[in-house]
């Protein structure tokens, strides 16, 4: 069963922060790519590479909500 929690967080104005960094995007692809040409991945590196879906998954889900906060929130002096 899963649970709801609600969590206030100051949303910077640069939305694109939600997303991996270039060098841990790039590391995720080299790992998802010998994957797909069929190398087997150690434990170690399946591992990292589920982990790092997942972040980049939360991140992903992050940047919508706040993007969809933001179209929503009434500008200032437009209440």
């Amino acid at each position: 069963m899963s649970q709801m929690v609600a969590v206030e967080l100051e949303v910077p104005d640069d939305l694109a922060r939600f997303r991996l960094p270039a060098a841990v995007d790039a590391r995720l692809q080299r790992l998802l790519d010998r994957q797909d040409r069929g190398q087997v991945l150690s434990a170690e590196e399946r591992q990292e590479a589920e982990g790092l879906v997942d972040l980049a998954e939360l991140l992903s889900l992050l940047r919508l909500r706040a993007e969809r906060a933001a179209k929503t929130k009434p500008r200032a002096g437009h209440e």
